[in-house]
């Protein structure tokens, strides 16, 4: 049974941090791509920060230098580091989860069969 639960979301002020997790089971490590996705109102879903199967890493220009996506493989736990917020990282923030997904589709939203529910992160 496969699970991807978020967790670590919330609502902070202008320039602080923030830390979101994302506990993986029922897939295997081998071969897995995973990413960040966020989901503001009224607008589509976006990709934010993104690991590939040959673990490339990809970051949505406006998060790059702010946000950092890693994952500790002995927990099964894909993390995203966000720091300097802004209201405009105001979303619902995804994980999700799929096999042989490099770079270049890596914020494909179709691409993924595997997604959580969603934490909500608020910036004011």
């Amino acid at each position: 049974h496969v699970q991807l639960v978020e967790s670590g979301g919330g609502s902070v002020q202008a320039g602080g941090s923030l830390r979101l997790s994302c506990a993986v089971s029922g897939l295997s490590e081998k071969g897995r791509s995973t990413a960040w996705f966020r989901q503001a109102l009224g607008k589509e879903r976006e990709g934010v920060a993104a690991i590939a199967t040959d673990g490339a890493i990809r970051y949505t220009d406006s998060v790059k230098d702010r946000f950092t996506i890693s994952q500790d493989n002995a927990k099964n736990t894909l993390y995203l580091q966000m720091n300097s917020l802004k209201p405009e990282d105001t979303a619902i923030y995804y994980c999700a989860a799929d096999f042989g997904i490099f770079f270049d589709y890596l914020f494909v939203v179709q691409r993924y069969y595997y997604w959580g529910k969603g934490t909500q992160v608020t910036v004011s």
